[in-house]
C-alpha cells in the first residue's frame, strides 16, 4: 500500500488551479530531505560547458593534490575507470540489480489491435531504485600511480611533448591506454577552460589525437560555436508542421539504427527537432537526403544538449558543404566531382585512366560521400576518427579523404570492370579508417592548393594576375588534368626542395624569349610520335616522377598545346 503522505503529494501535484505548488514548494515536504532548493535549479548548458577555474580559486592557493585520483573530475574518473576494465553493468549484476530474464517470461498477457499490451512484467532495472553501488577503483588507482606527476599538472604553454613514446603508438592503442588518456584529459580540460584564448593550442593538440571524453567540446571549439547557441536554438520553431516533415520522418528510421541511442524513440525525436531547426534557420537552403546522416554524429556526441548539436551542424555545413543544399545544386556538385577527378589524375594517373576507360566516373559513387561527408557510408566510430582530422582542414580535405579511400581499394579497382566496380561500392567494403586518415593527410599536404579550389566553395577577393580564374563546369569536366595557379607554380619552383619540374610546351623561339628557371622545353607540336610515345626528355620526366616532384605543363593561350601534352 502507498503511504498516505505520498498519496497526498500525488493529489497536490495533479490538482489543477492557480494554487498548484511549485517544485521548490514541493521540496519542502517532509518526504524529502531538507536541502538547499538552489541545488535543484536547472541551468541550461552553455558552451564552453567547462567553468573557469579562476572563478572559485581560494586564496591562498591550496597545495596540489597528493593522490592521483584527486586530479580528475567525476566524469573523467568514470571514463578512465572504464578504460581500466570497469563495467557498470557487471557491478549491477553482482548486486542483483540486473537480472537476466528469459524472453518467454517477458511476453505480455494481452495485446490489442491498437498495439496496447497488458500483463507484461516490468524488469527491476527499468524501475527507480535508491540502492547505491560503490564502484571499486583499485585497478584504476594502480594505473594512475604509474603516471608521472608532471603529466597530471601539465604546462599548456610548453611546446615539448611529455609522452613522445606513446604518441608514436597507433591511435586505437592510445585511446585504450589509461596512463596516456589520463594526461590527455587533464590537458584538454585546461585548454577548453581557456577557450577561445587557447583555440590555436586545441587545434595543434588535436593534430595528435582527440580524447573521446572531451570530443563534443573539442569539436565545438574547432567549429567556433558561439556561446549563445542555447538561446538561438530556443528561439527557433521546431514544432510547427513544415513540408519537409514527411521526408525527415522517412529518413530518420534509416539513419544509423544500429546505434541504440539514435534508434531509441527519444533519439528519433531529438534528431527530428535538430533537422527541423536547421531547415527553419536556413530558408534559402533545402533539405536533401543525407542531412540526417550529417546531423547524427553531432547529436550522438551532444545527446543531452540539442542546441550544441544544432550549432555544430549549422557551423559544419557552411565550412565544408557551402551551397551544397541549394535547391538547384547541380553546378556545385558537378564542380566538386570534377575537382575530385583532377585530384585522382594528379596523384594516381594509372588508376584514373583505368576508371576513366571503363566509364566508372565519380558521379556513380562519390555523391553520397560529398553530401554526407562519408557519414552515410561509415559507422559512427569510424566517422569520429575521420572527422577528428577533417575538422582541422579546409573544405578541400574531404576530396583527399575520398582519394585515400580509392587508394586503399586500388588493387581491387585495378582488376575490376564496370559491373564489378558498381557492386564493390554498392556495399562499401571494410576500410582501415586510420590508414585513410593518414593517407589523406599526405595527399592534402602534397597537393597544390589551387588544384582543389572551387568557385562555389566560398567568396574570395578579386583574383590577382597569378591567381586561378573561374572556369565553367563544362570546361572542368572536359579536362582530365587539373590546373594550378601561377602563384602556386612559383611557390613550388622557388622552394628549396625543388618540388616542381616545369615543362614549357611553347616553340623554341618563344622559349628563348623567357621561361621559368630550370624549365624543360618540349614543343607541343612534335612532343609525341605517331604511336603516341613521348619524344625527348623522357629521362628527366621519369626522374622527376620517381622523386615525387610535380610536373607542371605551361604553354600559350593561343594554341592550348599545354592541355594536350598534359593529358
Amino acid at each position: 500500500t502507498i503511504p498516505q503522505t505520498v498519496l497526498d503529494l500525488i493529489h497536490i501535484c495533479l490538482a489543477p488551479g492557480d494554487d498548484r505548488p511549485t517544485p521548490e514548494q514541493l521540496l519542502q515536504s517532509d518526504l524529502f530531505p531538507h536541502t538547499d532548493p538552489a541545488q535543484y535549479r536547472y541551468t541550461a548548458p552553455v558552451f564552453p560547458s567547462l567553468s573557469l577555474r579562476c572563478s572559485s580559486l581560494p586564496w591562498p592557493l591550496p597545495p596540489p593534490p597528493l593522490h592521483p585520483v584527486d586530479h580528475f573530475t567525476v566524469p573523467e574518473l568514470y571514463y578512465l575507470w572504464q578504460l581500466a576494465g570497469g563495467d557498470a553493468q557487471s557491478e549491477l549484476r553482482k548486486h542483483g540489480l540486473m537480472v537476466t530474464t528469459p524472453p518467454v517470461l517477458c511476453l505480455p498477457s494481452l495485446c490489442t489491435s491498437e498495439g496496447q499490451t497488458f500483463g507484461q512484467p516490468k524488469q527491476r532495472h527499468t524501475l527507480y531504485d535508491r540502492t547505491i553501488v560503490t564502484l571499486p577503483i583499485t585497478q584504476l588507482e594502480a594505473c594512475l600511480d604509474l603516471v608521472p606527476r608532471d603529466h597530471l599538472i601539465p604546462l599548456i604553454d610548453t611546446e615539448e611533448s611529455l609522452d613522445k613514446e606513446s604518441r608514436s603508438l597507433p591511435l586505437v592503442i592510445r585511446e585504450r591506454d589509461v596512463r596516456y588518456q589520463s594526461s590527455r584529459v587533464v590537458l584538454y580540460r585546461r585548454l577548453l577552460q581557456a577557450f577561445p584564448h587557447r583555440k590555436k593550442k586545441i587545434w595543434s593538440e588535436a593534430l595528435a589525437d582527440v580524447v573521446p571524453e572531451y570530443r563534443p567540446a573539442i569539436w565545438s571549439a574547432l567549429l567556433n560555436i558561439p556561446s549563445n547557441s542555447t538561446a538561438l536554438y530556443a528561439a527557433i520553431d521546431k514544432e510547427s508542421w513544415s513540408p519537409v516533415d514527411r521526408q525527415i520522418e522517412v529518413d530518420i528510421p534509416r539513419c544509423h539504427q544500429y546505434n541504440e541511442l539514435l534508434a531509441s524513440p527519444e533519439g528519433h525525436r531529438k534528431l527530428k527537432r535538430v533537422l527541423k531547426a536547421w531547415v527553419a534557420d536556413n530558408p534559402n537552403l533545402v533539405y536533401w537526403q543525407g542531412l540526417d546522416s550529417l546531423a547524427a554524429p553531432f547529436l550522438f556526441l551532444n545527446f543531452n544538449d540539442e542546441s550544441l548539436a544544432w550549432s555544430c551542424l549549422s557551423a559544419f555545413i557552411p565550412k565544408y558543404l557551402h551551397n551544397m543544399f541549394l535547391k538547384d545544386n547541380a553546378a556545385v556538385i558537378q564542380e566538386y566531382l570534377a575537382k575530385f577527378s583532377h585530384l585522382q589524375a594528379f596523384h594516381d594517373p594509372v588508376l584514373f585512366n583505368h576508371l576513366d576507360d571503363i566509364g566508372f566516373i565519380p558521379d556513380l559513387y562519390a555523391i553520397p560521400w560529398v553530401l554526407t561527408m562519408f557519414s552515410h557510408v561509415f559507422p559512427l566510430h569510424k566517422i569520429f576518427h575521420l572527422w577528428d582530422r577533417l575538422l582541422l582542414g579546409n573544405s578541400s580535405f574531404p576530396l583527399c579523404v575520398g582519394l585515400a579511400v580509392l587508394k586503399q581499394l586500388r588493387a581491387q579497382l585495378m582488376e575490376a570492370q564496370f559491373n564489378e566496380c558498381i557492386l564493390l561500392f554498392s556495399d562499401m567494403p571494410a576500410v582501415d579508417i586510420d590508414n585513410v586518415v593518414s593517407t589523406s593527410m599526405d595527399i592534402f599536404t602534397s597537393t597544390p592548393p589551387t588544384l582543389t579550389w572551387r568557385e562555389h566553395d566560398c567568396v574570395r577577393e578579386a583574383p590577382g594576375p597569378l591567381d586561378l580564374c573561374s572556369l565553367s563546369v563544362s570546361v572542368l569536366k572536359s579536362e582530365k588534368v587539373g590546373r594550378i595557379s601561377g602563384a602556386d607554380l612559383l611557390s613550388l619552383a622557388n622552394s628549396s626542395a625543388k618540388k616542381v619540374l616545369c615543362v614549357d610546351v611553347r616553340t623554341q623561339e618563344e622559349f628563348k624569349l623567357g621561361t621559368l628557371q630550370d624549365a624543360l622545353n618540349l614543343p607541343g607540336e612534335g612532343a609525341f610520335s605517331e604511336t603516341g610515345d613521348l619524344v625527348g626528355n623522357k629521362e628527366e620526366l621519369e626522374m622527376a616522377r620517381r622523386k615525387g616532384r610535380v610536373i607542371a605543363v605551361v604553354g600559350s593561350m593561343k594554341d592550348r598545346m599545354d592541355l594536350t601534352v598534359a593529358e
